[in-house]
């Protein structure tokens, strides 16, 4: 079984690229820290990981995803074997991601930007709860009194 469960920061904004069939793909890496503080340094040591998503999942984490941001990531481990430009055989790992989820709120997001997008109400949800690509769905405000029912 090849499955795979990450939890970290992303290194740098995610990148989209299409290939020649048109099918988008990102890349991006997430810095995941490991679950023990170095006996040497006495510091937590981190793993700087590849992630790879397609299609939906691609355009997702483009849209909604950006540097710094903490999320997870499911997917697999997939070895790729290739040659570099002076023709030496290389060997890298990276994540296949089958899904990538938020693990902080919009306005801890926020907060840490230094902003907000609405004001501080008593008692307000602050989970984020992203769109579902594709679903016809979309967020909206969260004011109680604009809800439909």
């Amino acid at each position: 079984m090849n499955h795979i469960v990450l939890m970290g920061r992303l290194t740098r904004d995610p990148e989209l690229r299409h290939t020649p069939s048109g099918i988008p793909v990102a890349s991006f890496s997430l810095a995941v820290d490991r679950g023990y503080v170095s006996k040497d340094s006495g510091e937590r040591q981190t793993d700087f990981i590849d992630i790879v998503a397609w299609r939906n999942q691609a355009e997702f984490v483009v849209k909604y995803f950006t540097k710094g941001q903490m999320c997870a990531v499911n997917g697999r481990l997939q070895i790729r074997d290739w040659t570099d430009k002076d023709g030496n055989k290389r060997r890298s790992a990276e994540v296949v991601a089958d899904n990538i989820y938020f693990t902080e709120s919009k306005k801890s997001r926020e907060a840490a930007r230094g902003y907000t997008s609405y004001p501080e109400r008593p008692g307000a949800d602050s989970e984020y709860r992203p769109p579902v690509v594709g679903s016809g769905f979309e967020e909206f405000d969260d004011e109680d009194e604009n809800l439909p029912f």
